[in-house]
């Protein structure tokens, strides 16, 4: 079965994929030394500026590329009523015979791309590559074809979903073509880039560009959100597979693609070396792959919250929730917090704070910086483990949007309603409990929202509960209106509320102030 994930909005585009066909190349095996040896390299790079070929290049290095393979057993429930209210009917009928309801199997494949590291045979390819996208499925085996159709069984070593990272090992005793990984830190943009792999399942494809961006944040989220950028032509199949310099170092994986269609519009993604060597040799080694954990549900400053707050856009996160018991709850770090520094490096767009902790071991004790309500302090953090992807989302709580609560007609003063484009109103014991929070709730209620305005497009709506402003408590319609009034005399263009849903936890929402 493929995996596919597409970068569009807030989606990404894995590229695993393609149908199986013969993957013959003649490329010559058996080196003794790397491929990308820097003697060897000397004499088959291309010339500086722009390169006539990039011919002598792959021959050069094609022969470490391959090819990836999984065989897959995928339990399937047998009722055509899966899902419907006639499922269990169906069940206790038995499906027209005995047994007609009880699960049975099928077959799933998946092809993508790999490298070899090592003489004796260790493969780096992508997670996605070797583990079933359906949580039902189980990884059955795994084939390994060289550039000259040479074929081979291949053990899983070790995987991290985290960094979408795998090890495989070559079951043979014999020597492979192997290639190093280079330093992608000393990527610029405009460098030239060639990708070798098997989109589609057409093995030894090689494509070449240029680095496009440099940490590049695709807006994912994750402890890895950070990829070189390129415009060299990849697709589904390619994931796994190396990203080239012109010495011929891997300084990339190949990841994914922003795509609306699944084919390549000239944006992939590679997971940068310096992000992959270090933890392909903890999975090479049998080790466990730990990260730093703050517990904080984080929002980058966007334009609207740095409006709100009198900031730098891009700069800093805002911690919407702070998790109980949590490492940085044990600290004092607090909801409404913006933190600008994590153990000395800024927090950016391009440098986020699950990226600087996840690069730290748990027990490290770091300072982060912090902007609490205007003042700038500094609180030592001591990180716990990260917790695996899947627990992360088992804890991500969702919020139902055709949720309707009674409400009273909106009382608010019209500033409220011309400022913000809403109706609030007080909150009342009676609202309180149609809302199921409790009576001793502080705040104002939306109980209308202008569908042109700025907080609707921000998601507010009906129901919600208003309980500050600017961080400053609004426990009456009077104490919005102060906020609102000091917002617009200190010429702000927006206002961070703090609001509160019946199915979520308290999360900070900057609104324009019209």
């Amino acid at each position: 079965m493929n995996k596919v994930r597409y970068v569009y909005g807030l989606t990404s585009a894995l590229l695993v994929g393609g149908a199986s066909i013969s993957l013959i190349t003649g490329s010559p095996l058996g080196a003794q030394v790397a491929q990308n040896d820097g003697a060897v390299m000397d004499r088959v790079v291309p010339v500086a500026g722009a390169p006539a070929s990039f011919a002598d290049l792959t021959a050069q290095l094609q022969p470490a590329v391959v090819n990836i393979a999984t065989r897959q057993r995928v339990e399937v429930a047998n009722n055509p009523f899966a899902g419907t209210p006639f499922a269990e009917l169906f069940n206790r009928r038995g499906g027209g015979g005995e047994g007609g309801g009880q699960p049975q199997t099928r077959e799933a494949q998946s092809l993508g791309s790999g490298f070899i590291i090592s003489a004796d045979g260790y493969v780096v390819t992508n997670n996605h590559v070797i583990s079933p996208p359906d949580t039902r499925a189980k990884l059955e085996s795994i084939t390994i074809t060289l550039p000259d159709g040479t074929e081979y069984e291949a053990d899983l070593v070790g995987a991290d979903a985290a960094s979408d990272l795998a090890v495989l090992k070559i079951r043979a005793n014999r020597t492979f073509p192997f290639v190093r990984f280079g330093d992608s830190s000393e990527a610029r943009v405009g460098d030239w880039v060639v990708a070798i792999g098997n989109p589609f399942g057409l093995g030894g494809t090689v494509t070449s560009g240029i680095i496009s961006a440099v940490y590049r944040n695709t807006g994912q989220g994750g402890a890895y959100d950070r990829y070189l950028q390129t415009d060299a032509s990849i697709n589904r199949g390619n994931s796994g597979g190396p990203l080239f310099d012109m010495r011929g170092n891997v300084i990339g994986i190949n990841n994914a693609i922003f795509s609306p269609s699944g084919g390549s519009v000239g944006i992939g993604f590679a997971i940068p070396a310096e992000i992959a060597a270090p933890i392909v040799e903890k999975l090479r080694d049998g080790q466990e792959i730990q990260r730093g954990y703050l517990g904080i549900r984080l929002q980058p400053v966007d334009e609207d919250l740095a409006l709100s707050l009198g900031l730098p856009k891009r700069r800093g996160e805002l911690a919407q929730t702070v998790e109980e018991n949590s490492p940085a709850a044990k600290a004092g770090l607090r909801a409404g917090d913006i933190l600008t520094k994590v153990n000395g490096k800024d927090v950016t767009a391009d440098q986020t704070v699950s990226f600087l902790v996840a690069n730290l071991q748990p027990g490290t004790t770091v300072p982060v910086e912090v902007l609490r309500e205007g003042s700038r302090t500094n609180i030592n953090v001591t990180l716990g483990k990260r917790p695996s992807e899947a627990e992360l989302q088992a804890q991500a709580q969702t919020f139902d949007p055709d949720a309707e609560e009674p409400m009273e007609p909106g009382t608010s003063d019209s500033t409220i309603e011309q400022k913000l484009g809403m109706q609030v109103t007080p909150m009342t014991a009676a609202i309180a409990r149609s809302l199921g929070v409790p009576a001793d709730t502080k705040g104002v209620v939306i109980a209308a929202v202008d569908p042109n305005s700025d907080a609707a497009r921000k998601g507010l709506r009906r129901g919600d509960i208003i309980l500050s402003a600017n961080y400053q408590p609004t426990a009456t319609v009077e104490e919005l209106l102060a906020q609102i009034a000091a917002a617009t005399a200190e010429k702000r263009e927006a206002l961070l509320l703090r609001i509160q849903r019946r199915t979520t936890p308290p999360a900070f929402v900057a609104v324009r102030i019209r």
